[in-house]
C-alpha cells in the first residue's frame, strides 16, 4: 500500500532529517548521514525521476545531506553552493547569487508576516510517499533464504519505480497564477529521494520492508520551462489509485519471478479484503504485524466515543480516522539499538521458530509453490471488459454516489488484483475498464468533472434489479463494501442474463480478453456445480445465498424474454416463408459458470475480459 503526508519546515523537516533519511533510527547530533546510515544497517537513499536531468542529477545518484537540505529543505538548486562561488566570482551581489538558486518561488515570501493565509505562510517543501508491500511478503522476506529475500527487494523496486513512472507522466501537475488556476503537465518529471526501511516501529522490532518516497514540490512549467509548485490535491485524489497500481505490479512481478498466487484475505469483516500470497501460514500475520494489534485494541474505545457522540456507526472516512487516531495513540518510541540486515533477519528467524516451530518456518516457501499449483489450477487467465465495467461502477456507487473517473481507475486494479491473482494484465486494460464504464454506465452529476451510474443503463425497470439496487444505496445496517459486491454480483448476474439472451438470438459477441498465463500455471476450465460456480468466496463474508437467489430470478427472467423474442421470431420467419434454423443449446442452470465470463472481484476465480 501507499501513504502520503506533506513535508513542512519544523517538524516535517526534522523527522525528514533525523528518521527518514538514517532508516527511523537515532541520529546522534554531530554524525555525518552517511555513517548514521551504516549504523542504522540501511542503504544511502538514491535519486529516482525523469526531472533529475533538469539539475545535473542522474537516476541512482546517492543522496548527499547537503543537497537534500538545499533541495528539500530550502526550494534550492542541489548544487548551489557552486553555482553561487561562480556568481559571486563574476561580481553579482551575495542576495542575487543566492535569488539565482531558488527555484520558483522563495520559501522566504510564504514565511512573510504579509500574507494572510495560513497555508500560504505553512508551505509544501515535498510528499513523502511511503511504500508498503502486503504483510505476507514481509514474512516471506525476514524468514526465506538470502535469494528469496533478493528477489521480493527487486519485486517492489520495479513496482515502486512503475508506479512512480505513471505518477509523473499521468497525475502530476504543476500550477500558475493566483490560486493555481493555471496547470499544467509538468515538462520534466518529479525528482524523487528514495530511502529504504527494514522494520517497523514496534517495541519488539518486526519485520516491514518498505520505502519512503520524498517527492520534491519543485518541478519545472512546460510552456517556459521555469520552475514553480506541484499541484498537492492532484496527487491526493490519486494516492488511492497509485496504491492499488502499486499492488498490481508487485504482485505480478513476484508471481513472474518466484511462481507464486495470491488470494483476498478478509482483515476486517465488512471491508475490502487484502490480497496476500496463497500458502504463507496466516498466524506469522499476526507474529509480524504487532503494530496491528496495538492499533485494533485500542480503536473498540476510540469507536464508542464516536457511537456515544454522533449516535451512529463511522463510516468509511470516519473509520479511517479513528484508526490514524488510535495509531498515533500508540506509536511506540523509536528503537536505539542498532542492528545490521543480517542481524535482524537472525532474530526474526529465531522469534518465529520459538513461537510455531521450525517446520513451519522452513517450509515456507515450499508450501507456496505447492498452493500456487492449485490456484493456476482454477484461475482462468481471461478478463472481461462489460463485467469489470459493471463492477467497477456498482462498488464505487455504492461506496461513494458521486464519484471521478480516477475513483474507478483505483476500483478498475482492484478487480484486476482480485481476478488475475498475479498474472500479467495487459498494458492500459485498466483504462479500457474505466473508459467502458464511463461510456456504457456513468453520467454527469454536478458541476466540474464528478459523475454517478446511471441506473437505467445499469438495468431495465421491468427487471427485479432496481429492487435489489436501491435500498442498498440507503441502508447503514450493512457495510458498504458488503453492500457494494450484493449489488455488484446483481449486476453481473443480468449481464450474463443479457448475453444468453443474445446467444439464444444468433447474436454472439466476443468478450474475453485473454491474459497471458504464467510458465508455472495449468488453467483448467470450471465445473458446473455450486462449489466452483460461487459468485462470492468464503473469505469475504458475504451472503452467499442472498445473491445466489438474486441471480437465479434474474435470469429466470431473462430466460423467459429470450424464450418470447425466439417465438416472435419464428413467428416472423413463417409469415415471409423463411426457412426455421436449428434450435439453438440449451439454456445452461443458473448455477452453472459460462465460458469466458468471470465472477466479481473478491468473488470469483477468474480473470477479465
Amino acid at each position: 500500500m501507499i501513504s502520503m503526508s506533506p513535508v513542512r519546515p519544523g517538524n516535517g523537516w526534522r523527522y525528514l532529517f533525523r528518521g527518514v533519511m538514517v532508516g527511523d533510527g537515532h541520529r546522534r547530533a554531530g554524525t555525518p548521514l552517511r555513517a548514521a546510515q551504516d549504523e542504522a544497517g540501511v542503504p544511502p537513499g538514491v535519486w529516482k525521476g525523469r526531472g533529475l536531468a533538469a539539475l545535473g542529477l542522474a537516476a541512482g545518484d546517492v543522496v548527499t545531506e547537503r543537497q537534500a537540505e538545499l533541495l528539500l529543505g530550502e526550494g534550492r538548486h542541489p548544487d548551489a553552493d557552486r553555482i553561487e562561488r561562480e556568481l559571486l566570482a563574476q561580481g553579482k551581489t551575495p542576495a542575487q547569487a543566492r535569488r539565482a538558486t531558488v527555484l520558483g518561488r522563495p520559501i522566504e515570501h510564504n514565511r512573510s508576516p504579509k500574507t494572510d493565509k495560513a497555508k500560504e505562510r505553512t508551505p509544501w517543501l515535498a510528499f513523502g510517499l511511503t511504500f508498503r508491500p502486503p504483510p505476507t511478503a514481509h514474512v516471506a522476506w525476514a524468514l526465506m533464504d538470502d535469494r528469496h529475500r533478493r528477489v521480493l527487494e527487486l519485486c517492489d523496486v520495479i513496482a515502486r519505480d512503475k508506479t512512480l513512472a505513471w505518477t509523473e507522466e499521468s497525475v502530476a501537475e504543476i500550477r500558475w497564477k493566483a490560486g493555481g488556476k493555471e496547470r499544467a503537465r509538468v515538462k520534466d518529471g518529479l525528482v524523487v529521494a528514495v530511502f529504504r526501511h527494514y522494520e517497523s516501529r514496534a517495541t519488539e522490532s518486526r519485520p516491514l520492508l518498505h520505502t519512503h518516497a520524498v517527492v520534491s514540490i519543485r518541478a519545472r512549467r512546460p510552456h517556459d520551462g521555469k520552475w514553480g509548485n506541484l499541484s498537492a490535491d492532484s496527487l491526493m485524489a490519486h494516492i488511492v489509485a497509485a496504491d492499488t497500481l502499486y499492488t498490481l505490479y508487485f504482485m505480478e512481478e513476484v508471481s513472474a519471478r518466484l511462481g507464486w498466487a495470491w488470494e483476498p484475505r478478509e482483515v476486517t469483516p465488512g471491508r475490502r479484503p487484502v490480497m496476500e500470497i496463497v500458502g504463507i501460514d496466516q498466524r506469522l500475520i499476526g507474529w509480524q504485524s504487532t503494530r496491528r494489534q496495538q492499533i485494533e485494541d485500542a480503536l473498540p474505545v476510540l469507536t464508542a466515543k464516536y457511537e456515544e457522540k454522533h449516535g451512529h456507526a463511522p463510516g468509511e472516512r470516519a473509520s479511517y480516522a479513528l484508526a490514524c487516531q488510535a495509531a498515533d495513540q500508540t506509536r511506540p518510541p523509536k528503537r536505539t539499538e542498532l542492528l545490521s540486515l543480517t542481524e535482524l533477519r537472525t532474530r526474526w528467524r529465531t522469534s518465529a521458530i520459538r513461537a510455531y516451530g521450525a517446520e513451519v518456518v522452513d517450509r515456507l516457501a515450499e508450501r507456496a509453490r505447492a498452493a500456487a499449483a492449485a490456484v493456476w489450477a482454477r484461475v482462468r487467465p481471461v478478463v472481461d471488459i462489460a463485467l469489470a465495467a459493471v463492477d467497477t461502477v456498482a462498488v464505487v456507487y455504492v461506496m461513494r454516489g458521486a464519484f471521478a473517473r480516477h475513483h474507478l481507475l483505483a476500483e478498475a486494479r482492484r478487480h484486476l488484483a482480485y481476478a488475475l491473482r498475479g498474472r500479467p494484465h495487459q498494458p492500459g486494460l485498466d483504462e479500457r475498464i474505466v473508459q467502458a464504464a464511463v461510456d456504457d454506465y456513468t453520467r454527469p452529476v454536478g458541476r466540474g468533472r464528478r459523475m454517478t451510474a446511471d441506473l437505467r443503463a445499469l438495468y431495465p425497470s421491468d427487471t427485479e434489479d432496481q429492487a435489489v439496487l436501491r435500498p442498498l444505496t440507503r441502508s447503514r445496517t450493512a457495510a458498504p463494501y458488503e453492500r457494494a459486491r450484493i449489488a455488484a454480483g446483481a449486476l453481473a448476474a443480468r449481464v450474463r442474463a443479457a448475453r444468453r439472451a443474445e446467444r439464444l438470438g444468433s447474436r454472439p459477441r466476443p468478450y474475453a480478453v485473454a491474459v497471458p498465463a504464467a510458465s508455472t500455471s495449468h488453467p483448467r476450465p470450471f465445473r458446473d456445480g455450486r462449489k466452483d460456480g460461487r459468485l462470492l468466496e468464503p473469505e469475504t463474508g458475504v451472503d452467499v445465498d442472498a445473491v445466489e437467489q438474486t441471480r437465479q430470478t434474474l435470469e429466470a427472467a431473462a430466460a423467459q424474454v429470450a424464450a418470447t423474442l425466439q417465438d416472435s421470431r419464428r413467428a416472423r420467419e413463417a409469415a415471409h416463408g423463411l426457412r426455421p434454423q436449428p434450435a439453438p443449446a440449451a439454456v445452461p442452470p443458473p448455477h452453472a459458470q459460462q465460458p469466458g465470463a468471470q465472477h466479481t472481484p473478491g468473488r470469483t476465480i477468474g480473470g477479465v475480459t
